[in-house]
């Protein structure tokens, strides 16, 4: 009898409600069961999991990495799959697997270099891959500098934090005066330069940003499987053009992806994010760990999270191509149901085989996710 697998996600985000979904469903027909630890007890993904935790708050990366291979051993983990404090838990490697735990992460010095976007943009330049003009700044008086100089070339700058995820930060520079238009209809991303380094000149601490063109669509994510061996296992891109989404297998996008996997070692599952430059497609960023729209490959007629989970089992599926690129669609809210306690129900600890996943009960409380819809 084929042993069942056992998969952790710490604080991850609430669309991988849906990775698990299809860790579940995966074609091997192998049983998985799924551990969450969050430290929001209305995330969904707690509720998701078989079993799930709060983690504790204030926590060192040190601190972290001892929480994490404690979680490990107790829950008899087979693939962890971190987030949060991904870098430290990447440099303890060994421990992990010397109680059983295999990383579904790249190695410390990958993680690295994608940590700040400056080192990240400087190396990958270095391979060959193409990047937008960028400014590091770091305050009211660089900032000016470097806004100039993209307004000169035609540009319409936009800064973000040079460490970050998820675009948060991300804003675009207007040099409009503040009125009351701003003040109509919903928030924007655009801030106005006066306001900003008026804030940056009465700051106390200096701020990290990268200051840049702002970038055209479409946006293409190309999702990455990677061995241990720097071979690319399978590479499709995610097309996002407003609304409508669709799939890549193009060339002018998977191949600068695959030079930033391969050649620096992004293990396992990670995100190379492009956009265009004129008529030039640009890194815009790059993630090493699984991205939150991974589960939309599914409309390719492939599993990745269950892919990446026999790689790091040391299942090679060798390289795979998917049998189709699915139609194109957008991304719509879904209720998904929570639980209707702060810590979650634990499923009994037994060695007895696992039943067929079901669906969990509706509850009282849901949360909005993204599913795919085609168009």
């Amino acid at each position: 009898m084929v042993s069942r697998v056992r998969v952790w996600l710490n604080r991850t985000y609430a669309e991988n409600v849906f990775f698990m979904d299809q860790l579940r469903r995966n074609p091997s027909d192998r049983a998985v069961e799924i551990h969450a630890t969050h430290g929001d007890a209305d995330s969904p993904v707690l509720a998701a999991a078989d079993t799930a935790e709060l983690e504790p708050e204030g926590l060192s990366p040190a601190g972290y990495v001892e929480y994490a291979l404690a979680q490990c051993r107790r829950r008899g983990i087979d693939v962890f799959v971190p987030r949060l404090h991904q870098s430290a838990i990447v440099a303890h490697r060994a421990e992990f697997e010397a109680v059983g735990t295999a990383l579904l992460a790249p190695p410390p010095e990958a993680v690295a270099v994608f940590q700040d976007k400056v080192v990240a943009y400087e190396a990958v330049q270095a391979v060959g891959v193409p990047v937008p003009p960028w400014f590091r700044v770091r305050g009211a008086d660089e900032l000016l500098a470097a806004v100039e100089e993209l307004e000169a070339g035609g540009h319409r700058a936009c800064f973000k934090p040079a460490s970050g995820a998820g675009g948060v930060g991300f804003r675009m520079i207007t040099r409009s005066p503040f009125s009351l238009t701003h003040l109509s209809g919903f928030p924007t991303p655009y801030v106005q330069l006066d306001l900003v380094l008026d804030a940056l000149r009465r700051s106390e601490e200096p701020v990290d940003w990268l200051v840049m063109p702002r970038l055209e669509q479409p946006e293409v994510s190309v999702d990455c499987l990677t061995g241990p061996d720097n071979r690319v296992r399978l590479a499709i891109g995610r097309v996002k053009n407003g609304r409508r989404r669709g799939f890549t297998l193009q060339d002018q996008w998977l191949e600068p992806a695959r030079l930033v996997v391969e050649g620096f070692g992004l293990h396992y599952l990670s995100n190379v994010q492009f956009r265009m430059f004129g008529d030039t497609p640009v890194l815009m960023d790059v993630n090493t760990r699984p991205a939150g729209g991974l589960h939309q490959l599914s409309l390719c007629g492939v599993n990745v999270p269950w892919l990446a989970v026999q790689l790091a089992l040391g299942e090679d599926p060798g390289t795979v191509t998917p049998p189709f690129l699915g139609q194109d669609y957008t991304v719509v809210a879904g209720p998904r149901p929570l639980r209707p306690v702060s810590i979650p129900q634990q499923r009994p600890e037994t060695e007895a085989p696992l039943l067929p996943a079901v669906p969990a009960p509706a509850q009282p409380g849901s949360v909005q996710t993204g599913a795919a819809l085609p168009l």
